[in-house]
């Protein structure tokens, strides 16, 4: 069966995952997903992520999830624009997510970058998701 949405598949399957308390989630992989798992890395929201083969021989990705005094620590997982409505912003106009406490992941011609690398490069693009 094919999936329309990856992208909220991937975030569903993190928001469930740490509101489990599983220390890990496996999601099919795609370029997609691992950008967008890259940008979650390097801005502290997840622990790891390692790339991987499923015994049925589909690449995956294992997400290690960070915790923080037992809590998760992404406590909102937003899916801005979706198949059925993409939402693209200019630069200046790019969501800021509760004040720049969070981040907004873009899309952008240079790649998958958060909201603030977008700015300060000066590129627009589609705002894939928010995370607090």
């Amino acid at each position: 069966m094919t999936m329309t949405d990856p992208i909220s598949d991937m975030l569903t399957r993190l928001r469930n995952g740490q509101m489990a308390g599983k220390k890990t989630v496996e999601m099919p992989a795609s370029r997609l997903k691992k950008a967008i798992l890259d940008v979650l890395l390097n801005e502290g929201f997840i622990q790891s992520v390692n790339k991987a083969i499923s015994n049925d021989g589909h690449p995956i990705l294992n997400v290690a999830l960070k915790y923080q005094q037992g809590k998760g620590v992404m406590t909102s997982l937003k899916r801005v624009s979706k198949p059925g409505l993409r939402q693209y912003s200019a630069a200046q106009e790019i969501p800021m997510v509760a004040n720049g406490l969070g981040v907004s992941i873009v899309s952008t011609s240079k790649g998958i970058m958060t909201d603030t690398a977008a700015r300060q490069q000066n590129i627009g693009g589609e705002v894939l998701c928010q995370v607090l």
